[in-house]
């Protein structure tokens, strides 16, 4: 996405360290691969990401590597756990982040090459290419957007790098010269955080996984402990257990779900963070906010604050096992319609 880089010494030694190796069995967007197979970017994917674009616009290696870590502590399911504990602001891998550093030999790999790894790890918020408060663009918010709507079909890579192209950095601050460029990413930017983000589909997976998760916490089936691993490793661990109820709500997560969006008639109701965009502009020899020169800009955010608002009215069409993909089921479909057949 980003073009071809030459990475070696610490980072090289990080990217193959065991935690971050980890994400890539973490999944970026939660639970939704289980409903759809094709929302699959991992966690390592956005963090090499993350860190490349740091190195493109200029970021030192110091830099490079709080890009390249800022998610190691997402738990298994990534963002399904906020959920999970209710926590609305949708923070506990940044809560826990310093202390699964410290556990980890990350701090010995970074003291290995001769940086200073208190300096890195203890001032976060001195990153300002890597993180910027809201609406404000940064690297993590435009490599997630960027990288999500490139997989799932909704830009080019010739949109991305006109785009970069127009990206630099101007008094500590991620901006982009043109009107043009910022309209088209507070678009995109919508496209991932209302299109995608609040799909009915990816609503429900969420929930869904929430339910077993919380199920499997009170039952002492799992512990916060144990979503420090990956995905596949929780899921198998659940199901190997077979608790008939948390096996119900998994047997509920699979390619064959239907559900609609319906405020008339919903099962349940579901509000996420409010995720704002609204890009700084250089325009005249100083910074504006996009909103500021754009009257589309404003709208679009006018309108995504009233979908926030809003939140999702999900509506389960169908959520049954689905029978036909099991071994047995396959054998007893395949019968029925050889009788069928044989009617006929």
């Amino acid at each position: 996405m980003y073009g071809s880089f030459e990475i070696d010494g610490v980072l090289e030694e990080l990217i193959l360290s065991e935690r971050v190796q980890r994400l890539k069995g973490i999944h970026q967007a939660g639970a939704s691969f289980l409903v759809n197979s094709n929302w699959n970017i991992s966690r390592f994917e956005h963090s090499i990401g993350v860190m490349l674009l740091i190195k493109k616009f200029g970021g030192s290696v110091e830099e490079q590597i709080a890009g390249l870590l800022h998610d190691v502590s997402h738990t298994a399911f990534s963002h399904v756990v906020d959920v999970v504990l209710d926590n609305e602001a949708e923070d506990y891998h940044e809560m826990i982040w310093l202390d699964v550093i410290k556990q980890s030999t990350i701090p010995a790999i970074i003291k290995k090459h001769g940086y200073d790894a208190e300096n890195i790890l203890l001032n976060p918020l001195r990153w300002l290419i890597l993180e910027q408060p809201a609406p404000a663009l940064c690297a993590d918010r435009v490599d997630y957007t960027l990288r999500d709507m490139y997989f799932y079909g909704q830009v080019s890579i010739q949109d991305i790098h006109q785009f970069l192209q127009d990206v630099f950095i101007y008094q500590g601050k991620m901006c982009v010269t043109t009107i043009r460029s910022a309209e088209w990413f507070v678009k995109t930017y919508y496209q991932e955080v209302l299109d995608f983000f609040l799909h009915p589909l990816n609503i429900y997976a969420t929930r869904k996984l929430a339910q077993v998760i919380k199920l499997s916490l009170d039952k002492q089936i799992l512990t916060l402990g144990d979503l420090q691993k990956t995905d596949d490793d929780v899921l198998m661990y659940m199901k190997a257990l077979h608790d008939q109820a948390v096996q119900a709500l998994l047997q509920q997560l699979h390619e064959h779900v239907e559900v609609c969006e319906n405020q008339e008639s919903f099962d349940f109701h579901f509000r996420n963070k409010v995720r704002l965009i609204d890009p700084f502009v250089y325009h005249e020899q100083q910074l504006w906010k996009a909103s500021e020169l754009s009257d589309n800009v404003k709208y679009m955010n006018t309108q995504a604050i009233d979908r926030f608002k809003k939140g999702v009215y999900v509506k389960i069409i169908n959520r049954l096992t689905n029978f036909r993909s099991t071994k047995k089921g396959a054998v007893i479909w395949q019968l029925l319609f050889q009788l069928l057949s044989e009617h006929r």
